[in-house]
């Protein structure tokens, strides 16, 4: 068929539509052209005559909204509202029956680091050789000039390490044969920190003078020894001073006397005012208590801690004697000492303690409350 034959069919024929109904409710509209004088058996239409046009039926919205509509027949009952019903209120009681304390844990961080374990001690100690294998040689050129004291010392001193350049690490040569075996037998003593301290304090020792020549022996100066890490405070069991327990952590406790009757360690704690915030209020008693010469720094303005001592009442729940709830934020002591000869809370004593020594002395509830902002070491 050319295109002038199907633009004359198109033109005097006649438009039959026919209607197919999918399951949807679509309706599919095919439109056919019919040749004049035929009847429409078939569609005889190309591809590009025939139409196929899909149409989404109407919808009546006003019969919907009225399939909607629940009847309220005693067949068919009203469903629940999904609103709730709105809570009866009840009046809250009157006053409180705590008292709100705000408290300070004033705390001394480490001054030293913790004792190495023998394990420890020997992986370093590997690690330290490993090193002195993998390194490049060492210069003496660009760290001495020639012909100097200095250099003329440390040649000395290599000497007698046969070669080790190294303080603290033994005879051991990373660049021989044999420098894979570098590893210490069971029992040896040379990976102990008393042994290295020992062998740096030796190569301390300055054996040639300002004029190049050799001092004897007994004429050498003796280095400085380094401090102990325990401290006379350790050997004396004095447990206000500061200079303690170095490697671990102090928290300053207060003793205070109770009405009904002895005697309470506890964190210095007090009141607060109607204008204070806690942070500010936790400053305040930190003063009062322990004066005013102590370089400290509240930490935060959130308590880290709380302890809660509840309130005495009868059978009726008649409150007798009100609880307290006391919140603990942290502070550090960065210099000075504690002093209660003017504190305005009747403290007689205070001691600065480990975690494990405050457990000895507060009582197991109000240790139990603060324990976990506690640090291990």
């Amino acid at each position: 068929m050319t295109a002038s034959s199907r633009g004359a069919f198109a033109a005097l024929g006649r438009i039959r539509s026919k209607n197919i109904s999918l399951k949807n409710s679509v309706t599919l509209e095919v439109i056919w052209l019919i040749e004049p004088g035929k009847k429409a058996a078939t569609p005889r239409l190309c591809r590009q005559c025939a139409r196929v046009q899909i149409r989404a039926p109407s919808r009546a919205y006003s019969g919907a909204a009225a399939a909607a509509t629940v009847s309220t027949s005693p067949t068919n009952p009203p469903l629940p509202s999904s609103i709730p019903p709105e809570p009866k209120t009840t009046t809250a009681p009157k006053g409180s029956s705590f008292h709100i304390k705000a408290g300070v844990i004033l705390t001394r961080a480490p001054l030293l680091t913790r004792p190495l374990t023998a394990f420890e001690q020997a992986y370093f100690f590997y690690q330290k050789r490993l090193n002195e294998r993998l390194t490049l040689p060492f210069i003496t050129s660009v760290y001495f000039k020639p012909d100097t004291p200095a250099l003329i010392d440390w040649n000395m001193k290599v000497k007698d390490r046969q070669g080790t350049v190294a303080k603290e690490l033994g005879v051991y040569n990373g660049k021989a044969s044999r420098a894979w075996d570098d590893e210490l037998s069971v029992g040896d003593g040379l990976s102990s920190q008393d042994k290295a301290v020992e062998l740096l304090l030796k190569d301390a020792v300055m054996r040639v003078s300002d004029d190049a020549e050799v001092i004897p022996e007994e004429d050498r100066a003796p280095p400085e020894k380094l401090a102990e890490r325990v401290s006379e405070a350790d050997l004396k069991r004095d447990q206000t001073r500061l200079d303690r327990a170095m490697d671990r952590t102090l928290y300053l406790v207060v003793k205070r006397s109770l009405k009904e009757g002895g005697e309470r360690w506890e964190f210095p704690a007090a009141g607060i005012a109607t204008d204070e915030n806690l942070h500010e209020a936790a400053q305040r008693i930190l003063d009062e208590t322990a004066g005013v010469n102590m370089n400290t720094w509240m930490v935060g303005r959130a308590p880290v801690a709380a302890h809660v001592q509840k309130p005495l009442t009868k059978e009726d729940q008649t409150v007798v004697s009100k609880g307290q709830k006391t919140f603990f934020l942290k502070g550090r002591i960065m210099a000075g000492q504690a002093d209660l000869s003017a504190n305005k809370h009747e403290y007689k004593e205070f001691k600065w303690l480990t975690k494990e020594e405050l457990a000895e002395v507060l009582e197991p509830g109000y240790y139990h409350s603060v324990r976990n902002m506690m640090a291990d070491r």
